[in-house]
């Protein structure tokens, strides 16, 4: 991974969440929200404000691009968002940097270590 991805970081939590959401695949401003809300467990809910905005800074900054339109299955026309390559970079230059900060707070016994209580 480039050295420079790494400038980007940290990115923002709605930034992440929204690239973890677009990582298996299209989705649409809705779609997201609901994947980020279940995978939280309700914890983080994206208003449309923060959801639309981020969108459109991670479109201008070639995080992620629309797709062509496409009707959902009540006829209404939605906007699909994909991540772009620099986009997946970024985000598993970020798990990378997390999962590091996770073995620090284990080390320190801040966190348990996986199969201990």
């Amino acid at each position: 991974m480039p050295a420079d991805i790494r400038k980007g970081l940290p990115l923002l939590p709605a930034v992440f969440h929204i690239m973890l959401a677009l990582a298996d695949g299209d989705k649409h401003g809705y779609g997201i929200k609901r994947e980020v809300e279940f995978r939280t467990g309700g914890i983080v809910s994206l208003g449309p404000g923060t959801l639309y905005g981020t969108l459109q800074r991670m479109l201008a900054d070639e995080l992620i691009e629309e797709c062509a339109e496409r009707a959902d299955s009540q006829g209404e026309r939605r906007r699909y968002y994909r991540l772009t390559k620099l986009g997946r970079q970024l985000a598993a230059a970020e798990a990378e940097r997390l999962e590091s900060l996770v073995q620090v707070a284990r080390a320190k016994a801040i966190l348990a270590k996986p199969g201990t209580a």
